[in-house]
């Protein structure tokens, strides 16, 4: 019986094939990353209106309206309103506005030590109620509309619950409203944090060390293979653009002031008490049946940070009776960024929206 024999030849051709490919996709990553690249993130035009403190107000016109009520949309203190807007043609911002969206944005700033002493209650009865107050008398209108992102989705469901009568429609995003599930690492590990010596160790607490806490909840993932998946793909010009405009918004991160990290961290995460209408903010019980405006509610199925378990009790909390529930297969920031929920996510809230504009104020 003959002996297998090694395809010597066929092996050195491969070889030689592979290195040739190499060689190539090389000298275009070189090319590319030694040239020009466009990676300006928030590049559609606004106007700042309202200023208070460290906290701006930005408006984005639309050139037709479509839907007269106004939206503003609040991001969380964590990381930055950006994202929203991070590249042209893949904007949830720009994609609004074609829909004809009249949309105001509130930019958290970066809070400084004299910041630190900010409550729950200070950023809801405070800061947001007077830009409300701002945009209604602008349009001379009652009601707004009012849209979350992640713990700014928590503010907006505070802020409707407290002050009713001033929101029209309610649309939240990935937030987090229900912390009594173990499903997701962070929600492990907000249990067991020692907020009040966090705060008293950093005043406020700094973005760089939740960023490295938000990397370690899943580091294979977001600290290896997404570099090695860089580094595949250096020699596409887009993709790098892409994966620059991503890292600027992660590593833009404001911190967050001691008193509402330890308050959110302390009535939310331990003793879950939004959800349980038990949240005491400025002295007033937050109670949820008092939402009675229709609430839209987004999450994403694989989501690690903010998992459905603890969104997709909200709608069955509230008071209204006009509610929805949308699930996408996406993650915490795959709702706002992927080119599938691209398609998805703001055309679905500005049509929303627009069916409910001529119910009663």
């Amino acid at each position: 019986m003959d002996r297998p024999r090694i395809p010597v030849d066929l092996i050195l051709k491969n070889l030689a094939q592979e290195h040739k490919t190499a060689k190539t996709r090389i000298k275009k990553a070189v090319d590319v990353l030694t040239n020009n690249l466009e990676t300006s993130i928030s590049t559609t035009a606004y106007e700042v209106v309202y200023t208070e403190d460290r906290v701006k107000l930005k408006h984005y016109k639309p050139e037709h309206i479509e839907c007269k009520t106004p939206l503003l949309i609040i991001y969380a203190l964590i990381n930055r309103e950006t994202m929203l807007d991070l590249q042209p043609n893949r904007s949830v911002v720009e994609t609004l506005l074609k829909k004809g969206m009249d949309i105001f944005m509130i930019d958290w700033g970066y809070p400084s030590r004299k910041d630190q002493y900010l409550t729950i209650g200070d950023h809801v009865n405070g800061y947001i109620n007077n830009i409300v107050e701002f945009i209604c008398k602008k349009y001379n209108l009652p009601k707004i509309n009012l849209m979350g992102i992640c713990m700014g989705g928590t503010f907006c469901v505070i802020y409707s619950a407290l002050h009713p009568e001033k929101i029209k429609n309610l649309v939240l995003t990935v937030t987090p409203t229900n912390f009594d599930t173990d499903k997701g690492l962070l929600n492990i590990w907000m249990k067991n944090t020692d907020a009040d010596q966090l705060g008293e160790s950093y005043g406020n607490m700094p973005g760089d060390l939740m960023n490295l806490g938000f990397l370690l909840l899943n580091p294979a993932r977001l600290m290896i293979d997404k570099y090695v998946g860089f580094f595949k793909n250096m020699d596409n010009k887009q993709f790098v653009e892409n994966f620059v405009r991503m890292e600027k918004w992660i590593f833009d991160s404001p911190d967050v002031p001691a008193a509402t990290f330890k308050q959110f961290i302390n009535d939310c995460y331990k003793k879950n008490l939004l959800i349980q209408n038990k949240l005491e903010i400025d002295g007033t019980m937050v109670d949820l049946k008092k939402i009675t405006m229709p609430v839209l509610n987004f999450y994403g199925k694989y989501d690690h940070l903010v998992p459905p378990e603890s969104c997709e009790l909200i709608t069955h909390k509230v008071g209204s009776t006009d509610t929805r529930d949308v699930c996408f297969n996406t993650g915490h920031i795959g709702i706002y960024v992927s080119s599938k929920c691209q398609k998805e996510f703001a055309p679905q809230i500005a049509g929303w929206l627009k069916e409910r504009e001529d119910n009663i104020l």
